[in-house]
């Protein structure tokens, strides 16, 4: 099956893709979309999706994001520029704004991240949609013991479970759990998508710091003092570690502030808590 999010971190063989290239979804577009083949020229965006029309007059809708060709190239569909500035109108994560939601009750399916940083990484730039949807974000603290936490879940139909995982890269630690999960009696049910960072820090664009990349920290080191240290940000205890993220995090002005690796696998997993039950 093709990902439509974009390019998995544990695809078999290590080949590498065309890298997806960000494209603004200004209308008149005519691109296809990866996993179903359909072609159309872009009509409408709203609400986090785009709208394309095929040649004889029928319209669908799909998610912006990775997972579709212009030309045959890959591409992000991104919101369309706008001259006026992003604040009138748009959430965060690039959604069209609906004043005076009210936030939906919070749906038996949940989202599951490692760490508090995560979850207010997503809650900053997802928070909106989030709460229109009715979906809550938990950190239960590390994935050592997931598939524990998957089966005091348990999930069903009309439960489900999406976790994001730090550094789901092939061979690791990680993706043997996840590979664990997706065996398990919950599995049908729990989608386990990772990002191929060492820590949620690294999601965001190394721009916003000033920095070309973020650096490379020695394995014997943990890499969050790491990080800091190279930074020039002190690093002695864990005070120190909050205010660096503090100010990491508050550099984040929307979801183009973030790496498509994490922007893809987040919508994904909106998603897949958010599908109906099946009949």
């Amino acid at each position: 099956m093709v990902d439509r999010y974009g390019t998995d971190v544990l695809a078999a063989g290590g080949r590498r893709k065309p890298r997806s290239t960000e494209q603004p979804a200004e209308p008149g577009l005519v691109v296809e979309d990866v996993e179903t083949g359909y072609v159309g020229a872009v009509v409408r965006v709203e609400y986090g999706r785009v709208e394309l029309e095929d040649r004889h007059g029928h319209t669908r809708g799909f998610p912006l994001g990775p997972g579709f060709l212009l030309e045959g190239r890959p591409v992000i569909l991104t919101a369309p520029r706008r001259a006026a500035p992003a604040a009138t109108g748009r959430t965060a994560s690039g959604s069209v704004a609906v004043p005076g939601a009210r936030a939906r009750v919070a749906r038996a399916s949940r989202i599951y991240v490692e760490g508090r940083h995560d979850a207010e990484l997503i809650a900053q730039v997802w928070g909106a949609d989030l709460r229109i949807e009715g979906v809550v974000v938990e950190h239960p603290g590390g994935i050592d013991d997931l598939v524990g936490v998957v089966a005091e879940f348990r999930p069903g139909p009309g439960r489900r479970l999406g976790v994001l995982v730090d550094h789901l890269v092939a061979g690791s630690k990680e993706a043997r759990i996840a590979e664990a999960v997706r065996r398990g009696p919950g599995g049908p049910d729990t989608l386990v998508v990772g990002h191929p960072y060492v820590d949620i820090w690294e999601a965001v664009k190394p721009q916003r710091l000033g920095l070309a990349a973020w650096p490379t920290v020695p394995r014997h080191l943990e890499w969050k003092h790491g990080a800091c240290a190279a930074l020039g940000l002190p690093h002695s205890g864990q005070a120190d570690i909050a205010r660096a993220w503090r100010r990491i995090r508050s550099s984040v002005r929307d979801w183009n502030d973030l790496e498509p690796a994490l922007i893809g696998r987040v919508e994904e997993l909106i998603d897949f808590v958010t599908q109906p039950p099946g009949p």
